[in-house]
């Protein structure tokens, strides 16, 4: 959220305000969808758009992430959260890629809700910048994710 150098609250940026009404209407299109089998090819097919219309090399990056997690975790059901690539369990996120060109940011983000079983003593890594999407990133990733489904 935005602030001043003071650090008073100025609202949320535009980024976020955007990221809040894709959120809700991809909470709209999926009540209006009907049996389950259509919702999770739907929520399939926005994720694959969604990727499709990424720029390189955050396209890149979410084809080879979406990939990974699919193969790794078939449980996890892609689907769009706040206009993201997004994998559930039992419609509850619990991970997630950021482009880095939606939020302006240095660099892509793999993300983990706290449903994703990572922990690991008092405290453990829940995102992880990506910049590029190598073997051994894949293998992490896939590692990752079948431990934070467990």
């Amino acid at each position: 959220m935005a602030g001043d150098e003071g650090g008073a609250y100025e609202g949320f940026t535009a980024e976020e305000r955007a990221a809040m009404k894709e959120h809700a209407r991809e909470m709209k299109t999926a009540a209006r969808r009907r049996s389950h089998a259509d919702k999770a090819a739907e929520a399939e097919r926005d994720v694959l758009a969604k990727i499709a219309e990424m720029r390189e090399p955050d396209r890149v990056m979410a084809e080879r992430v979406h990939a990974v997690v699919t193969a790794a975790a078939p449980a996890l059901a892609p689907k769009l959260w706040y206009g993201m690539p997004a994998y559930a369990l039992d419609g509850k996120v619990v991970c997630f890629f950021q482009s880095a060109e939606k939020f302006k940011a240095r660099y892509a983000t793999l993300g983990f809700s706290d449903l994703a079983q990572l922990d690991d003593g008092p405290m453990w890594a829940a995102a992880f910048a990506l910049t590029e999407v190598t073997a051994e990133v894949e293998e992490r990733i896939g590692a990752l994710v079948k431990r934070a489904v467990g």
